[in-house]
């Protein structure tokens, strides 16, 4: 199992609205500029994270996107969920919607059980990291005190310089 660049560029993206948002909603081409993702791409991510109710659109002269929820409850797995659809080791671990079957095997193969609990381990592990989680790490990791929503405006830059968007 891969996470693709959908998944990737949708968490660097996620974090940096959060790293960003106390000096107001943070634009696209920002975002952008810094995690050197086309403004193209991040406007099909944004969508879905929207959709997902992980961030929030502000229109108009110095509008920009903001976090949907507080940090500390938008979890990885959220994120990935979000752009990426379910995340399963393989197909067979998919959890089931409606009368559908995943595989005609499924009740007979010894094998599924390890793609299964494999599949549960990947979600827990990915749904116990918190997009505040990341913050705080990306704030460590660039000598920075400050929670998340926002370096204090005498550490700005002090992120970017860190290279963080580089860590996750």
């Amino acid at each position: 199992m891969r996470i693709s660049t959908r998944g990737r560029y949708a968490l660097r993206a996620l974090l940096d609205v959060a790293l960003h948002e106390s000096e107001g909603p943070v634009s696209r081409q920002d975002i952008a500029a810094r995690q050197e993702i086309s403004a193209e791409y991040l406007a099909q991510l944004f969508r879905s994270l929207a959709t997902a109710g992980l961030v929030r659109g502000v229109k108009g002269p110095g509008g920009g996107y903001v976090l949907g929820r507080d940090p500390a409850t938008i979890r990885v797995g959220d994120v990935l969920r979000a752009v990426e659809g379910p995340i399963a080791a393989v197909h067979c671990a998919i959890p089931q919607t409606g009368n559908r079957r995943r595989c005609r095997r499924i009740d007979s193969c010894v094998t599924h059980l390890v793609w299964e609990q494999m599949s549960t381990t990947i979600n827990n592990m990915l749904d116990s990291v918190t997009l505040k989680d990341l913050c705080l790490k990306a704030r460590e990791l660039a000598g920075l005190t400050s929670e998340c929503n926002g370096p204090p405006a005498s550490q700005k830059g002090a992120l970017a310089e860190a290279g963080y968007m580089y860590v996750i």
